[in-house]
């Protein structure tokens, strides 16, 4: 089951006390509400005020670290309750911890509930796989159960005939590869040079492991790219619970892969030439560098070290990301894998409402760019009609 990452630092926040009262307890219930009269506040210049800190990063910086210090930080009401009420509270947070146990014990529960029926759900992904790559074919009541819920048009309830000339095609090319596609966290993964070496994916499958987490695995058939028969990728969880029991991701440690010559699809080479000072020869120098690729998704990122904050924050948004996108294999592409190669799952797909707010706000914002284009358009045409100097066109930019 899909669990959020519970030690991603949270972003800092305005200070929260643990108690809002001020005065020592207890508090006299005929206190009155004081008549302080309201206080306007001078409007704040959010643009300049958003100009002085991309100046000033210490400072952003340095509040950060403020507020930081200062969540969670008692505001003194707790230390002044009277002993019996102290021992009230007491009593309260053991009550808290038989709590916390049996949401351990149901969590624990959930866990292996989930490997009794992921044992009943292998054979079908053992069939699947077959049909797939083309060892066997369904059966005939597995073929009416699945044109049950297609639409039926006035051709298709006529009876079809197979051609007889058409070429013998083993299994479903391309399967995962187009399943894979439709599934946006993935898609935006997939490369262009990728697609050769998924083409010869076979099946993707999962197995947990004896203590909390889970593997994937990747099958390949002989392919041009690599000599991998499997590649797989373990997400390893802590060995204690979180707040509410739930597991804690801990880290993900994927296999290497044992890359043909010059078929790394992870990196690029850079040729660039070199002239000689002395001799003014000139040479061509090749440069291996690191580019985008799903196959990059096996070479997961390393938690930052504790006293790295500068990085901290983008690792930190990389692990979630990784995190994410092997939950979204466990939990969507492996069990439903058909309907994400039909793109019938894609009707269930939540959409993000605030992605999609942002996509209107900037087409509403382009459309302001071109009313105001256009107006400039016309106030040059104008210039240009009163017989003004034309204005001097803008200079190439040139890309070094």
């Amino acid at each position: 089951m899909a669990e959020p990452i519970r030690n991603k630092r949270p972003d800092p926040v305005a200070p929260t006390p643990q108690n809002t009262p001020a005065n020592n307890a207890p508090i006299s219930s005929h206190a009155q509400q004081p008549g302080v009269p309201s206080i306007s506040e001078e409007p704040v210049d959010i643009s300049a005020a958003a100009s002085l800190f991309a100046q000033n990063p210490r400072l952003v910086s340095m509040i950060q670290g403020k507020l930081g210090s200062l969540v969670g930080r008692s505001s003194g009401y707790i230390e002044s309750l009277p002993p019996q009420v102290k021992r009230r509270v007491s009593g309260l947070k053991g009550i808290q911890k038989e709590h916390s146990k049996l949401e351990a014990e149901f969590q624990e529960e959930v866990l292996q509930l989930e490997k009794k029926y992921f044992a009943k759900f292998t054979p079908l992904y053992v069939k699947r796989a077959g049909i797939v790559n083309g060892a066997n074919e369904p059966t005939e009541e597995e073929v009416v159960a699945g044109e049950e819920d297609e639409e039926e048009d006035e051709e298709a309830e006529k009876p079809k005939t197979e051609d007889a000339s058409a070429e013998s095609v083993n299994g479903i090319p391309e399967f995962w590869l187009s399943a894979m596609k439709n599934q946006i966290s993935l898609a935006e993964m997939i490369t262009d040079r990728d697609e050769g070496a998924l083409k010869h994916l076979t099946d993707i499958r999962m197995e947990y492991l004896d203590k909390p987490g889970f593997r994937l695995i990747f099958e390949f058939d002989e392919n041009e790219y690599f000599t991998n028969k499997t590649v797989s990728k373990t997400y390893f969880y802590q060995s204690e619970s979180g707040y509410g029991g739930d597991f804690i991701y801990d880290h993900a440690e994927g296999d290497k892969i044992n890359w043909k010559a010059e078929k790394d699809l992870t990196v690029r080479i850079e040729q660039k030439k070199q002239r000689n000072k002395n001799t003014k020869q000139t040479r061509i120098v090749k440069k291996t560098v690191p580019t985008d690729s799903f196959f990059n998704f096996f070479s997961p990122p390393e938690p930052p070290a504790e006293d790295d904050d500068d990085a901290a924050s983008d690792i930190e948004d990389r692990l979630e990301l990784d995190y994410q996108l092997g939950e979204d294999i466990k939990e969507k592409l492996i069990p439903r894998a058909i309907d994400w190669f039909t793109g019938e799952a894609l009707a269930y797909e939540e959409i993000d409402e605030d992605d999609f707010n942002e996509e209107f706000d900037e087409d509403d914002e382009d459309e302001d760019d071109l009313s105001e284009n256009d107006d400039e358009d016309e106030d040059s045409d104008e210039d240009d009609d009163d017989g003004s100097k034309p204005k001097p066109e803008a200079q190439e930019c040139k890309q070094s």
